[in-house]
């Protein structure tokens, strides 16, 4: 039984040491009451009663994995400034590794701020350069995390599309790995797949799927299989696993797919699921788990954040007691 394996794992199996590669950022809410408009413009008054900042992008990958019982290296770019420094002190002090971050001080680090009257969005202000690194910072940020690409049992690209993982970049990354012998697991954005080339798994959703295939839509699974062996063929990858929000998940290989349906019973929010299900995923395969098996208990890993409002991050513990609810 799945959950009589995870537990033997969990007393004496191997602690995983992942690398998560991507793009890194925070998220800014400030969250206030909204009563009156402005005399100035149609606009509402936010009179602000809280304000916080967390981790986002890549960082809620490594932070859902550390929940997980993960060990825990972080890579990614930000700009030289306040924002980064506040960044690295709030990751470290959760006991992430994050000596691969690599500083850009030709680029803010990303914030993404977020006025909230109540639980409603007024509106999200982006501070961002998404161009990608210069030749020259490409080099060094490849010779400064080869170190922790040799140390980690699997690597994770999350990509957010913010000018990290550019076609020359991408494939350093997933070369060096390959030739240390270490599976790439891809959390993809953007149209174009190739640069993922030589990866073990991607991971899009139903939408991101289709606008890679170049397919106007995917209404069955059909449809999803087909488009699913385009990348499969562009990218060479052994399997696509697709995220379908409410719907599940399908596991896509060259032969075969399964589909694993929705275990939440209610659906809340499905902000950060797919980050859930990539940290879920790669925590049980560096466990020594098939890929199968992994998913099956990401699964339930989206089922329980979804549940819950915001990005979440769930344990081990709350995964198997999910499994023995049903």
């Amino acid at each position: 039984m799945l959950t009589d394996k995870v537990r033997k794992l969990q007393q004496s199996g191997p602690v995983p040491n992942i690398l998560v590669i991507g793009d890194l950022m925070i998220d800014h809410y400030i969250i206030g009451d909204a009563t009156r408009l402005s005399p100035e413009a149609p606009v509402p008054i936010v009179n602000v009663k809280n304000e916080f900042t967390t981790p986002g992008g890549a960082a809620n990958v490594a932070q859902n994995l550390l929940s997980l019982g993960a060990k825990i290296s972080l890579a990614g770019v930000t700009g030289d400034d306040a924002d980064a420094d506040r960044l690295t002190k709030i990751l470290t002090g959760e006991g992430i590794n994050a000596e691969g971050i690599f500083k850009d001080a030709t680029r803010p680090t990303t914030v993404k701020t977020r006025v909230m009257a109540g639980s409603h969005q007024l509106v999200r202000v982006d501070r961002e350069v998404t161009n990608p690194l210069a030749d020259d910072l490409q080099a060094q940020f490849v010779k400064q995390i080869k170190g922790a690409i040799a140390k980690a049992d699997i690597i994770i690209l999350s990509d957010y599309n913010k000018g990290l993982f550019s076609h020359n970049l991408t494939q350093q990354f997933i070369k060096e790995a390959n030739a240390q012998g270490k599976r790439v697991v891809i959390d993809p954005k953007g149209l174009n797949y190739e640069k993922y080339k030589g990866a073990h798994i991607i991971k899009p959703n139903r939408k991101e799927l289709a606008e890679a295939a170049k397919t106007e839509k995917i209404t069955n699974i059909d449809e999803l299989q087909q488009a699913a062996r385009i990348i499969l063929k562009q990218t060479g990858a052994e399997y696509i696993v697709v995220t379908l929000s409410e719907q599940g998940m399908v596991i896509i290989s060259e032969l075969t797919h399964k589909l694993l349906p929705v275990k939440a019973t209610s659906v809340f929010d499905v902000t950060g699921a797919g980050d859930t299900v990539i940290a879920t995923m790669v925590y049980f395969m560096a466990q020594g788990l098939n890929v199968e098996e992994a998913c099956e208990l990401a699964n339930h890993a989206a089922a329980i954040v979804i549940r819950q409002t915001g990005s979440a991050v769930t344990t081990v513990d709350e995964i198997l007691e999910d499994i023995e609810r049903r």
